[in-house]
């Protein structure tokens, strides 16, 4: 088995296995109930949004599309507050195993639409995993259950956001010195340079403007907004050049 065969399975397991610990955090409760890190969505709004993304993801890759695909009819998240909790986590656990399947029996090299770079159906096997997976830590804040993140997982979501970041549709914040570092400690290291003409990025280390570190779960909840601990996350040198990095690395969630 490749190394890349080996992270598609596990991203396919990652997808099942990160819905249910979210249905998990969410049990008992009402789906009324806020998610303050989702500002204006209720935990109904939540389950319907991963149901529906989890969805639109296996149309995608079952029919194997060149184009782009609508999501608009299954990415909807209006619905009652009053629907039934256990009906809306067994649609949403049911639309994360028809997207493994959907994943395994393709495969991950198949040629397909994709919404990033990647242009194979292991961009939605990864894609999902860390979608699931951060929508796991909204579910567990709304929730006030405790959240982490594998390791593995962690760190493979930051490799792909700051793969992003530096992609052609991303907005450009190139300019002389503009290098940033970021570190989760055993050796799992990020250097995006934006002096390069294109931007690029490699795994290691390096002397830059700004050094950011934290534990791979904080960094990467960081990344995407999410509220850590105080001092969780530790910016060194220039935090404005982050902040903006941030920003604009969060262009393709739009």
């Amino acid at each position: 088995m490749t190394s890349a065969t080996s992270d598609f399975d596990r991203h396919c397991d990652h997808i099942v296995r990160q819905t249910d610990l979210l249905i998990s955090h969410v049990t008992g409760a009402a789906t009324s109930t806020p998610v303050p890190t989702c500002p204006g969505w209720n935990l109904g709004n939540l389950l319907r949004h991963l149901a529906g993304t989890h969805t639109w993801s296996a149309r995608v890759v079952t029919a194997r599309s060149s184009e782009p695909v609508p999501h608009d009819e299954v990415d909807d998240v209006a619905g009652p507050d009053d629907e039934d909790p256990a009906a809306l986590a067994s649609r949403c656990a049911a639309a994360a195993r028809r997207l493994a399947a959907a994943l395994r029996s393709t495969g991950p090299d198949v040629p397909l639409w994709t919404a990033g770079p990647g242009g194979t159906a292991a961009f939605w096997a990864r894609r999902m995993a860390h979608e699931t997976a951060v929508h796991r830590a909204d579910a567990a804040f709304a929730a006030g259950a405790p959240y982490a993140l594998d390791r593995w997982a962690a760190v493979d979501a930051l490799d792909e956001w700051i793969g992003f970041s530096v992609s052609p549709e991303a907005p450009s914040l190139r300019g002389p010195g503009r290098t940033l570092h970021f570190s989760v400690g055993d050796g799992a290291e990020w250097f995006v340079d934006l002096s390069a003409d294109p931007p690029a990025w490699r795994r290691g280390g390096g002397s830059a403007a700004v050094d950011v570190r934290g534990s791979a779960t904080d960094l990467l909840l960081s990344m995407y907004g999410r509220p850590v601990g105080e001092g969780a996350v530790e910016v060194r040198g220039d935090g404005e050049l982050f902040r903006r990095w941030r920003e604009a690395a969060a262009f393709w969630l739009e």
